[in-house]
């Protein structure tokens, strides 16, 4: 055999041979892997979890309401300026509290000659300035039981997720109009009923038996404010019951109401 044909021979051989193996074995095009939808989005929903943890959550309102006597006789024996200057140092402490679980929101009803809304609901410190009480005409306690009520039922101002609230009736007198519909609606209205109720008797002429009505705290009676050393206490006791509750893991508990003794070195005469 020639080595021509020795070559030929060869190299047929070869070609034929990688001819079969590649229709028996096509080589296939590489493999796209297939994206594993679930496990994605199970990733987002735990990223979006975890971002949830650090989120800063809307504090919720803790509405407190006063409803505060301005007639004609809290202009005498420094009633008016005690209560202007006890309502100065409370908004001005709850504007000072954290919001971290509630915000104060507070609302001043007046009713000296009329009742109105000396100053709406509103967070304590979103306060700008405190506009003083004026003393003057009647007492139409009835008139401010209605706002009190309309505003407690008022949920776009006092929302479903807002903590209990609390309301301060204070007076020196008796009411000037009728209101003791008026004081059954507000007592019996569903709102007013969870709310934290406190009273305070200002001088020897107050309504003390509609005042302990109003009153709903067991621990904190109807409180008795002989001169104007009294009204800063009260607002004082107000003050530290409010605060202690928005730093509390709860603050739809209430705490206790605990008024500070007086300060001796101040000395005011009674209110006669």
């Amino acid at each position: 055999m020639g080595f021509a044909k020795y070559h030929e021979d060869i190299v047929s051989r070869y070609v034929g041979d990688f001819a079969l193996r590649s229709t028996k074995s096509p080589v296939s095009p590489p493999k796209v892997p297939t994206p594993n939808t679930k496990k994605q989005s199970d990733q987002r929903t735990k990223k979006m979890s975890s971002l949830k943890k650090f989120a800063v959550a809307t504090p919720r309102p803790l509405p407190v309401i006063v409803l505060a006597d301005t007639s004609g006789s809290m202009g005498e024996n420094g009633k008016i300026e005690a209560l202007n200057a006890a309502m100065k140092d409370m908004v001005s402490t709850f504007a000072k509290e954290s919001r971290l679980r509630a915000e104060i929101q507070v609302g001043l009803i007046t009713f000296g000659g009329k009742a109105q809304m000396h100053l709406p609901l509103v967070a304590a410190h979103g306060v700008a300035g405190f506009s003083e009480f004026q003393a003057g005409g009647v007492t139409p306690m009835g008139a401010a039981f209605d706002l009190a009520r309309l505003l407690l039922e008022d949920k776009d101002r006092i929302p479903s997720r807002a903590y209990r609230p609390v309301l301060i009736l204070l007076s020196d007198g008796q009411p000037t109009d009728d209101w003791e519909a008026p004081f059954k609606a507000l007592c019996d209205s569903e709102r007013a009923q969870k709310a934290t109720r406190l009273a305070m008797a200002i001088g020897p002429d107050a309504d003390e038996a509609m005042l302990k009505d109003f009153a709903n705290d067991a621990e904190a009676p109807i409180f008795k404010a002989h001169n104007a050393r009294d009204i800063h206490r009260f607002f004082r006791a107000v003050t530290m019951s409010v605060t202690t509750r928005t730093a509390s893991q709860n603050p739809d508990i209430s705490t206790a109401f605990v008024v500070p003794p007086p300060d001796d070195d101040a000395l005011d005469l009674d209110f006669q």
